[in-house]
């Protein structure tokens, strides 16, 4: 089963581009080495506040793939330097 994932966030703190990839960054990483996901910057990369990102994650159950995602969301969430805003969900 494969999830996939892209949200929309805001970095409302974020005042270059420079700022911006600093906290992506640091999220991204850290969201790649605690959760078993590929995740990247998809859209709005010369956008300074927001960002598209998309999450993806392989398992041999939706059950588990699903908990996986979740868990990463929950875990994006608990950044302050950022919003997530809207989020939509494909399971192949």
């Amino acid at each position: 089963m494969i999830t996939y994932v892209e949200c929309e966030c805001m970095i409302h703190d974020s005042h270059s581009l420079k700022e911006k990839r600093a906290v992506l960054q640091r999220v991204l990483s850290r969201l790649k080495q605690k959760y078993n996901v590929a995740v990247s910057e998809i859209d709005h990369q010369d956008v300074w506040q927001r960002t598209r990102i998309a999450i993806v994650t392989v398992s041999s159950s939706k059950a588990s793939s699903e908990r996986e995602i979740e868990n990463a969301l929950k875990f994006i969430d608990s950044f302050p330097e950022w919003e997530r805003t809207d989020t939509t969900r494909e399971f192949i």
